[in-house]
């Protein structure tokens, strides 16, 4: 890893840390610190079943992974952080690499498929979540979506698209492209993104903007546009969801997974919080939920409303071929986009 990329990465999103929102500033042997970077409503249901079960008290510190995976670095063995819950793998593989994080007993890895876990045994995969497009069928037809999404840096794209650069989400979709196509091609397709584009603040926004016919397609993480359904009901959709085909790594699906601190002063309570997010009551909140995100457990099926992944068919790439998003934020940078 590079030093100087390192500082770029938490330089880039230790801006909005400030912003993390605490509900203790302690740390005992009774209360768990949870760094949370996953959907508040999702982790607040996991904690409260968490809690009623075994009495240890979770104080939950909820932001953007990017920013509480940034957070941790500058914190170092000062940290307060019991566990660390996020959206993404790459934040957690970039942890782990520096060090920070505690190995996990076999038998809560042994509760998720080996690829959904960490290579080195230290986190675990807790929810899959897959990329796609949202987009307005009044302003496009189906014939003219795009095969890959590598094809939205070309000019007929133009004016035509909402992204959000800045969100979690966005950043493993360009680690992808780097992985699967190279450095150069990733630049070429973030400049051309900057030149199409309508910059958005996060996923619900673009999500937002497609429906109302702002933009006709918009780069999401699939839940979004679920959600955006709960919200307003069928009449207020406007908007569909597309899966991109043959595994295109517009259809990325990624890894939300948790780990114990290596400095945690509560490690067994910590190591039972995890091992409840992926045990088959953990698993079943999440899928009962309105996240939308897929449970990794298997037997475990997801909301009703999800197409099954089987159907879905993401591109699936290696958690260490994704890498931890330094490379990919550096170009993000450099493109102009932030």
């Amino acid at each position: 890893m590079r030093r100087r990329d390192l500082r770029r990465f938490v330089a880039w999103a230790a801006v909005s840390i400030a912003a993390t929102v605490g509900v203790s500033c302690g740390n005992n042997q009774s209360t768990l610190v949870l760094y949370n970077g996953q959907h508040p409503q999702l982790t607040t249901a996991l904690v409260n079943a968490f809690e009623k079960q075994t009495g240890i008290n979770v104080s939950i510190r909820t932001n953007d992974g990017i920013v509480l995976a940034a957070q941790l670095l500058q914190e170092g063995k000062a940290s307060q952080a019991d566990v660390f819950l996020t959206e993404n793998s790459p934040e957690l593989l970039l942890l782990q690499q520096k060090g920070l994080l505690s190995t996990l007993p076999a038998s809560t890895l042994a509760q998720v498929p080996t690829a959904d876990n960490s290579p080195d045994g230290d986190w675990v995969g807790v929810a899959a979540r897959v990329s796609a497009l949202a987009w307005n069928p009044g302003a496009m037809s189906v014939g003219q979506l795009p095969s890959s999404l590598l094809d939205l840096a070309q000019p007929q794209w133009k004016g035509r698209i909402g992204v959000a650069p800045t969100d979690s989400d966005f950043v493993p979709l360009v680690s992808a492209v780097i992985a699967a196509d190279g450095v150069d091609a990733a630049k070429r397709w973030l400049a051309g993104l900057k030149a199409n584009a309508t910059i958005y603040q996060d996923d619900e926004a673009v999500v937002s903007a497609v429906n109302q016919g702002s933009v006709a397609i918009g780069i999401i993480n699939s839940y979004y546009w679920f959600r955006l359904q709960l919200e307003v009901g069928a009449s207020g959709v406007h908007s569909q969801i597309y899966y991109f085909p043959q595994h295109d790594v517009g259809g990325l699906e990624n890894i939300s997974g948790a780990a114990v601190l290596a400095n945690s002063k509560n490690k067994t309570a910590a190591g039972k919080f995890v091992a409840f997010l992926v045990s088959e009551q953990g698993q079943q909140i999440l899928a009962a939920g309105d996240d939308f995100e897929y449970p990794i457990r298997a037997g475990v099926d997801p909301n009703a409303a999800l197409p099954p992944l089987a159907v879905v068919d993401p591109d699936v790439l290696s958690l260490v071929s994704l890498g931890t998003d330094l490379q990919a934020s550096d170009l993000i940078q450099q493109a102009g986009l932030l």
